[in-house]
């Protein structure tokens, strides 16, 4: 005779949620002969409400080159202190400090095809965004989800920085081995650490000058402080 082990559970849905899955087992013939403590699974799990969810050091995931880790550089150029440089051919962001010095981080950029250059400004800022595939994106990709919520599974990352009106975000990733590689659909790629650095240090009307990916960026960015 079968016996079911009953064990405490998180709430009665996630309960419910295990005991039908496990009649469906016993229909399907799949169900074990000894019943082995039921499992409750993981997708009921109610959130815990009003529990953001946390950033998670992500800089052991994939190794990033030394050149392409957070660091302080040498800056002569002629933007103002609180711009944002995308260095498109060289994989690079800057975050101008004053004084000579800049932020510099590893990026990933837009495959061939799908990079841009121009000025834009910072119109929206979110945190953990949920994610929404533009129509165009859709129509490439058909096979992908129409909506994502945010975090931590989210190709959008921890934060997104909304660029003027376009559809092209400055945004995390929850796959660090893109950085420095040209993968995108023109979206700028951080890690999800270096992402929350600089969402913290811009605002809404920031300046972001994107490089274009035929000529190199200023000679004057890059060189180590």
């Amino acid at each position: 005779m079968l016996t079911l082990r009953s064990l405490p559970v998180r709430s009665a849905k996630t309960s419910a949620a295990a005991l039908f899955a496990f009649g469906i087992a016993l229909a399907l013939g799949s169900a074990p002969t000894h019943a082995a403590p039921l499992q409750t699974l993981p997708f009921f799990t109610p959130p815990v409400q009003g529990e953001a969810p946390q950033i998670e050091d992500d800089s052991g995931t994939s190794e990033l080159a030394a050149r392409f880790r957070r660091q302080i550089v040498a800056y002569s150029g002629a933007e103002a202190p609180g711009t944002v440089i995308i260095d498109t051919p060289n994989t690079y962001l800057y975050y101008v400090l004053g004084g000579g010095r800049a932020v510099r981080y590893g990026i990933g950029v837009g495959r061939e095809g799908f990079t841009w250059s121009g000025v834009q400004t910072i119109s929206r800022k979110a945190e953990w965004p949920d994610w929404t595939p533009p129509p165009e994106m859709v129509a490439r990709q058909p096979y992908l989800p129409r909506f994502v919520a945010g975090g931590p599974g989210n190709p959008l990352g921890a934060r997104a920085m909304y660029l003027g009106g376009t559809m092209y975000r400055i945004h995390g990733t929850n796959d660090p081995s893109t950085i420095g590689r040209r993968v995108s659909s023109g979206c700028i790629r951080m890690t999800n650490d270096d992402v929350a650095d600089l969402y913290a240090r811009v605002g809404i009307g920031t300046k972001v000058v994107v490089k274009p990916m035929d000529r190199r960026a200023d000679t004057r960015l890059g060189k180590r402080s």
